[in-house]
């Protein structure tokens, strides 16, 4: 009998490459839900839908990350980042069910000088990393079998994102303002699905695989002019980039100015190799062309 492996935020852009990838995991049974049919924040809801699927695994691609209105919704971003995880989580234990989160490199401030370990202490400057770190407390907090995977700089050929606009606005301007003192690494979210996967696959062949939070990006570094200028050149457009400073683009939220994280941990317990940003980003942008 199949397994069943339950996706939240099914529609976002992580949630929709696990649903192109699905077919990748043969002997188990998605179940794909996004806002229209599960509301992840109401536990009569969550209830009536683990009685009826028992998952076996969960796969949470469901979050509020509208980083900078966040700022001024900081209740509604509680709600889906951090209350609806515990309620998440609750029904996990309940039913013995292994939970899969999705989180970010926002719960760190960025004054670091090294790569982030994912034991390092967490100072979020803003409301969405403030929630999403509160949802990976929760979650460790719950007893149930969980694993975080913080990761950063997220795009993919679905959805609204920093490649996408990149090649929109790229295609209609002759030139963009782009920040180049924030570097970290952009991850294509098919490599982290694909990560996701091969976790599943060592629990169900009862490898042992410590519950806890794991770091998952491409590998390589670089800075958000950078990236943008990558994603001109692969696209063979004339848009020239232009370098500015943060304080130049002020936002309602603050970012991190150092993102990078050690990925060390993660590529031991799953023996995997990651792919360096560029190579994904090459692969992302022949896709959409």
């Amino acid at each position: 009998m199949a397994k069943t492996i339950a996706v939240t935020g099914a529609n976002g852009q992580l949630g929709t490459v696990i649903q192109e990838l699905a077919h990748t995991m043969p002997g188990f049974n998605f179940v794909f839900t996004d806002v229209a049919d599960l509301d992840i924040t109401k536990p009569a809801d969550l209830k009536y839908f683990f009685n009826l699927h028992a998952p076996k695994y969960l796969i949470n691609c469901a979050a509020y990350t509208a980083v900078d209105k966040a700022e001024s919704e900081p209740a509604l971003a509680r709600l889906i980042n951090a209350k609806a995880v515990e309620l998440m989580a609750m029904e996990c234990k309940m039913h013995k069910t292994k939970f899969i989160q999705v989180s970010t490199d926002y719960v760190f401030d960025g004054i670091a000088s090294v790569p982030y370990v994912e034991t390092d202490f967490t100072n979020p400057l803003g409301v969405y990393g403030l929630t999403k770190c509160e949802g990976e407390e929760a979650l460790m907090l719950s007893g149930c079998d969980g694993y975080v995977f913080r990761t950063s700089w997220l795009y993919s050929v679905h959805g609204h994102n920093f490649l996408k606009t990149i090649l929109r606005l790229g295609a209609e301007r002759e030139s963009l303002n782009m920040v180049y003192d924030q570097v970290g690494t952009p991850t294509l979210a098919d490599d982290l699905a694909a990560a996701i996967f091969t976790l599943i696959t060592a629990l169900d062949n009862k490898q042992k695989v410590p519950t806890g939070i794991y770091h998952f990006s491409n590998e390589g570094v670089t800075s958000w002019y950078d990236f943008a200028q990558a994603i001109v050149e692969l696209a063979g457009l004339k848009c020239k980039i232009i370098p500015i400073l943060t304080k130049e683009y002020p936002t309602a939220s603050v970012r991190p100015a150092y993102s990078l994280l050690n990925k060390g941990k993660v590529k031991a317990a799953l023996g995997i190799e990651i792919p360096h940003w560029r190579a994904s980003l090459k692969q992302a942008v022949s896709k959409l062309l």
